[in-house]
This record gives C-alpha cells, sequence and structure tokens, in this order.
C-alpha cells in the first residue's frame, strides 16, 4: 500500500488535490504503513517548508469564566475544572509574558483570551499590547485569538499590527451541535470570514477526539480547505476533570500522526500546527508528527502546561529541523556568494591582497 501515498503526494504536488476518500485512505492506513503514509506527507512538508518549524507561543490574557458551553472546553459555562481563573491581564504583565516566548525561539505570540467575543473596551486593551508589543519587538507576529468578532473589529485589529487571527471551527459542521450549543457552526465560520475581509490572516482548525467519526474528521479538514486557512492548529482532545469530555480517551498516537499527516495531504501548503494536546496523545511520536507539521506551540497551553520549552527545542534540532527565523534558519537561507574573479596581483599591475 505505500506506492499509492507517494502516488498520491506526486500528484498532489503536480497540482491533483487530495480528496475525501484519498483523506479517508491515510486515516484508515494500517499502523504497520504508518512510515510510509509519513514519508509520502513529508514529501509535501519539505516542498512547501523546507526543513523550518515555526515555533509559536501562547499568552492566556483573561482565563476562565467563559459564558459559553463548549463541551471540551476548561474554560466553558458548567466547567469544574480547577483551572486559573483570572480577569485581563496588564499590559506589562501581557508583554512580560509575551518576551518569555520570543526570547524561546517563537516569532509568533497568540493573544487569547476566554468569552464568547470580545466587546470595544476588550479591542482597546488588546490593540494596547500589540502596539507596545511590536515597538519592543519589531519583527514578531501577532495573532489574537478573542472569540466571535463584530464587524469592525478585525479592521481594528489589523490597523494596530495585528497579522492573524484564530477561530478554529474545531468539529465538522455535522457535528457541531453534539459539541456546544451557545453558538452554531455558522457563528464561527463567520468570524474567520471577518478576519480575511478585514486584512488578517486566517487561522482555524479544529480538535480530535470528540467523539466524531473518520468521516467528520475529513469533512473539518474539507471545510477548513474551503476557508483557506493559512495555519491550521491540530489540537487532540485534552479531557479535563469537571468537563462533559471527561475521561475520553480515543486517541492513540499512530492515529493522531494520520491525522496530521492527512491535514497535510488535504492542505499541503498550509501552515500545519501540532497544538494543545500533542504530549499527551503523540507522546514518544511526536518527533514523528514534526516529518509532517510544520508548527508547534512552545512551552505550556491556555490552561494545561505542556512539555518544558528547551524539550521542544532540542526535539527540533534532534531532528534535522530548524527554528523558522533562527540564525540556523537565515544561514540556510542565505543567498550564495559566487567566487570573486581575482584582478589584483600576479599578472596586473595592482598590488596583490598580502
Amino acid at each position: 500500500m505505500s506506492a499509492p501515498f507517494h502516488q498520491l503526494a506526486e500528484a498532489i504536488l503536480a497540482g491533483v488535490p487530495a480528496t475525501p476518500e484519498d483523506a479517508l485512505a491515510v486515516l484508515r492506513a494500517d499502523d504497520a504503513e504508518l512510515m510510509s503514509v509519513v514519508a509520502a506527507a513529508g514529501t509535501l512538508r519539505r516542498a512547501h517548508f523546507g526543513n523550518t518549524v515555526k515555533v509559536n507561543y501562547l499568552v492566556n490574557l483573561k482565563s476562565g469564566l467563559c459564558p459559553e458551553n463548549c463541551n471540551y472546553c476548561s474554560q466553558a459555562l458548567g466547567s469544574d475544572a480547577p483551572i486559573l481563573k483570572y480577569s485581563w491581564l496588564s499590559k506589562d504583565a501581557a508583554l512580560q509574558q509575551a518576551g518569555a516566548g520570543l526570547r524561546g525561539g517563537a516569532s509568533r505570540v497568540c493573544l487569547v483570551s476566554s468569552g464568547r467575543g470580545p466587546s470595544t473596551r476588550d479591542i482597546d486593551k488588546v490593540t494596547d499590547m500589540v502596539t507596545a508589543l511590536k515597538e519592543e519587538y519589531p519583527g514578531v507576529e501577532v495573532c489574537a485569538c478573542l472569540g466571535l468578532l463584530k464587524d469592525g473589529q478585525a479592521e481594528r485589529l489589523r490597523d494596530a499590527g495585528v497579522d492573524a487571527y484564530n477561530h478554529n471551527i474545531n468539529t465538522a459542521e455535522s457535528h457541531h451541535e453534539n459539541i456546544v450549543q451557545t453558538h452554531t457552526y455558522a457563528d464561527r465560520v463567520d468570524t474567520v470570514e471577518k478576519a480575511k475581509t478585514g486584512g488578517l490572516s486566517p487561522c482555524s482548525g479544529l480538535i480530535a477526539g470528540l467523539g466524531e467519526t473518520d468521516e467528520q474528521l475529513v469533512e473539518a479538514l474539507f471545510a477548513l480547505r474551503a476557508l483557506d486557512s493559512d495555519s491550521i492548529p491540530v489540537n487532540f482532545l485534552m479531557p479535563f476533570d469537571g468537563t462533559p469530555f471527561e475521561n475520553t480517551w480515543e486517541l492513540s498516537p499512530t492515529r493522531c500522526v494520520k491525522i496530521l499527516a492527512m491535514a497535510r495531504f488535504v492542505c499541503p501548503d498550509k501552515e500545519i500546527r501540532i497544538a494543545g494536546g500533542r504530549e499527551m496523545h503523540l507522546r514518544s511520536l511526536q518527533s514523528i508528527a514534526l516529518q509532517v507539521a510544520n508548527s508547534i506551540f512552545l512551552g505550556d497551553y491556555l490552561t494545561s502546561e505542556g512539555q518544558d520549552a528547551k524539550a521542544d527545542l532540542e526535539m527540533i534540532r534532534d531532528n534535522g529541523f530548524v527554528v523558522l527565523g533562527s540564525d540556523e534558519d537565515l544561514a540556510q537561507r542565505a543567498e550564495p556568494i559566487d567566487p570573486a574573479i581575482r584582478q589584483r596581483g600576479a599578472g596586473t599591475d595592482v598590488l596583490p591582497n598580502a
């Protein structure tokens, strides 16, 4: 079966997009074929992103106390998960947190707040933070994740220097009502569209392990392709105690790798980010997953702790990758210097270089 996966990759590189049937075949590949799937998807990853890994860092600006009832979320209405709960960080505290991630190697900071969506005052706070952040770190990319957007808010964020907006569709439209009832799938799509029309790079992904079928995972990925999401975070359910999904364990490390590979086949030129739950579900296959994904979050997540940031960076280096924007990356991208033809010394009237 390995040949068809490589043939699929070659066809995609030639401009023939993957079909839902192709995606299902990847997801349902036998575990014995895992490395063939990874090798084939890896050719797409290397073709579009080389040996680079984009490192992102989350700053949770406002934690818990959310009025939405997303059943997977530890911050949601009705959750009894013993998480940190606090209102908005001050600008100085937000900059301090962001700076830690940037010094650790991140090139994108994701500013996240809980809640249904930002008020005008909330947008004011975030734009003030972003202005200060970009003054201190001029090259940083900033992604905001503040919930459902109202008209004009994306434009205000863009004008303040925000580069991207994250709002995950999370699951297939056919499964959405099973995981949240306080807003609709259409609400989420509308926010992604508002971000795009407002001049922000759309960042939208999914959560695997929510009781969805294989077909619904495929449905979600093709919806993300249709939305033209520039970056696709692939989260794996963390079944927090105190949430409706506690004790839900549907994922194995090999299935997680296949989900990431499927995302690469369906969206070959998009940033595929290994997001929440990778340490818990991929475990020792995290390095294998980097062969198909090209982006990770560094360190901790919104309400859960990730593995040590130093271990993340070591994993990237040990597997032959470089952090996007690092000195190693810039060195390998430097323009080659043609040999200079000697025009001095012997055979000329110009003094030698001696």
